[in-house]
C-alpha cells in the first residue's frame, strides 16, 4: 500500500466454489485509499471470480471481507452496491435500448460523505467520446465507447471503490491509451481501484501494487516495480 493511505478494501482468505468445484483458495489482498492494485494472472486464475465473490455474487464463500470499516462478508450484492463499492463486470453489461444520458441516470446514487461526487456533466468532461454521443443507444456503440459508458455509470454511484474486470480486453490501442488516462484521474479524484488485467504493460502504466493469482492462489503480492523486475515470476506466472 502507498504510504499513509488507509484501507478501503481488506480481504483475508477468501474462498469461493462454484458448485462443488473450489476457485479461490486463501485470497488476502487489501486496497489503499486513491490507490491502483492491479490482480493479474493467466486465464482462468481466478480474477474475474475473486470481483464476483466481492460483490456478492458468488453464493459458496468464505473468509473475512471488510470494506470501509464494514463486514461485507456475507452481505447481498445490492448492500454492498450502496456502501459504495463498484463493479465494472467484463461482458459491460450496459442497456443497449438506452442512450448514454438514460445509462447514467439509472445508475445515479447520493453523494457519499469522503468520495468524490460525479454528475453528468463531469463525467462527460472526463469521457468526451461520451460527451459527443449523448443520445445514442448503447447498442449503437462501439466495444470501447461501451466500455467508457460502463465505467461512467458505475461512477455514477459515487464509489470510493471500483473494481475493473478486464477493462483493456478486446477495445482499440486508442481506447486503452484512454482507459490510462482515466484510471490515473481516479486516482487523482482520490478513487480507489481494484484492476483485473492480464495486459503487463496496461497494469504497469496505473497500478501501484500487484497480486498474481495462480489457480486460484495468490503467488505474489508487493509492488508493481518488483514485479517487472522478476523475469521468472512473470514467466511462471503470466506468459501464455
Amino acid at each position: 500500500m502507498r504510504i499513509g493511505s488507509a484501507r478501503v478494501l481488506e480481504v483475508k482468505s477468501l474462498a469461493a466454489w462454484y458448485g462443488k468445484a473450489q476457485i479461490l483458495y486463501d485470497v488476502d489482498l487489501a486496497v489503499g485509499d486513491g490507490e491502483c492494485v492491479a490482480l493479474m494472472g493467466r486465464n482462468g486464475a481466478g480474477k474475474s471470480t475473486t470481483m464476483k465473490t466481492l460483490m456478492g455474487l458468488v453464493p459458496r464463500r468464505r473468509g473475512a471481507v471488510r470494506f470501509r470499516g464494514h463486514d461485507i462478508s456475507t452481505l447481498p450484492s445490492h448492500r454492498i452496491s450502496r456502501l459504495g463499492l463498484g463493479w465494472v463486470p467484463e461482458d459491460r453489461r450496459i442497456f443497449t435500448d438506452l442512450t448514454v444520458r438514460e445509462n447514467l441516470a439509472v445508475a445515479r446514487q447520493p453523494a457519499r460523505t469522503g468520495a468524490p461526487s460525479w454528475t453528468e456533466a463531469r463525467l462527460f468532461e472526463f469521457f468526451p467520446n461520451l460527451a459527443a454521443m449523448p443520445d445514442r443507444p448503447g447498442g449503437r456503440m462501439s466495444g470501447g465507447e461501451q466500455q467508457m459508458l460502463t465505467i461512467a455509470r458505475t461512477l455514477m454511484g459515487n464509489p470510493y471503490l471500483v473494481l475493473l474486470d478486464e477493462p483493456s480486453e478486446g477495445v482499440a490501442p486508442v481506447i486503452v491509451e484512454q482507459l490510462v488516462r482515466m484510471i490515473r484521474g481516479l486516482k487523482e479524484a482520490g478513487v480507489a481501484i481494484l484492476l483485473s488485467e492480464q495486459n503487463l504493460h496496461f497494469a504497469q502504466l496505473v497500478a501501484d501494487r500487484a497480486v498474481v493469482l495462480e489457480k486460484g492462489q495468490v503467488r505474489y503480492a508487493g509492488s508493481m516495480d518488483a514485479l517487472l523486475r522478476d523475469e521468472q515470476l512473470q514467466r511462471s506466472h503470466l506468459s501464455v
